[in-house]
């Protein structure tokens, strides 16, 4: 009967650590998946950093990323307006914004090239923000960020 329950009760644990060290290893994956998607070059002349436009007409971004890039901008809007102060739940909350954006790309073709020029310079800076810890820096890093949404303006819709 000791036999029995322990190895049962061992069998249990290394299910239950199993499962814990899959479920930490499915995330770090999916987190790895963004940020290749993220950092997603072609070996074409895409490559150029300058953003261009669609024979001169804005880039159609798809609707299921447009609340993740409006929602954003709303967070910047907001933290400046009020003029808060705690950046780092500002980056959280932008990088929580960020990989939904992410995840919700079905974009391809030229349109989802030029809408990496935009976001890998915008992931960047968000990054930044994380890993700021002066607060005048942050402050420039936060009217980037904003500058980054006014650009993408310039050339998605």
């Amino acid at each position: 009967m000791k036999k029995t329950f322990l190895i049962l009760t061992t069998a249990m644990s290394f299910m239950f650590f199993s499962c814990a060290n899959n479920t930490s290893k499915d995330t770090e994956h999916e987190h790895e998946d963004m940020e290749e998607h993220a950092e997603h070059h072609h070996d074409s002349e895409e490559d150029s950093e300058t953003i261009e436009l669609n024979n001169g007409e804005k880039w159609k971004v798809n609707e299921e990323m447009k609340p993740f890039i409006i929602n954003g901008e709303a967070l910047v809007e907001k933290y400046i307006n009020e003029n808060s102060t705690d950046y780092k739940k500002l980056a959280k909350d932008l990088d929580g914004q960020n990989q939904n954006l992410i995840k919700s790309c079905t974009m391809d073709g030229k349109s989802h090239d030029e809408l990496h020029k935009w976001l890998h310079p915008h992931l960047e800076l968000v990054k930044e923000l994380e890993e700021e810890d002066d607060n005048a820096e942050a402050i420039a890093l936060i009217h980037k960020i904003h500058a980054s949404y006014l650009e993408f303006h310039q050339y998605f819709q």
